[in-house]
């Protein structure tokens, strides 16, 4: 599996806001298909109204997501570490 950094736009409540995420997924279709899932879970969105903008594969070491950082622990502690984003 791979990281992938999903960004783009969905309605939260009244308003529609932009949004990231970081999934762990077998590849790009697969990280869309995740991350249309959660967003529909957790904000009661369906598919038609989220627009995704991007999906890019990225260093699992850059994510701050608990869940790519669990999913990928091994590889981080061997490569030395997480690195320091440089979006903040």
């Amino acid at each position: 599996m791979k990281a992938y950094r999903i960004s783009g736009i969905a309605p939260f409540g009244r308003m529609r806001q932009g949004f990231s995420i970081d999934i762990a997924a077998n590849d790009e279709a697969d990280a869309e298909h995740r991350a249309y899932s959660i967003m529909g879970s957790r904000h009661k969105a369906n598919r038609r109204s989220i627009t995704i903008e991007s999906v890019a594969e990225i260093d699992p070491r850059t994510s701050k997501e608990s869940r790519i950082l669990d999913h990928f622990r091994e590889q981080i502690a061997a490569a030395g570490g997480p690195i320091a984003s440089e979006e903040e």
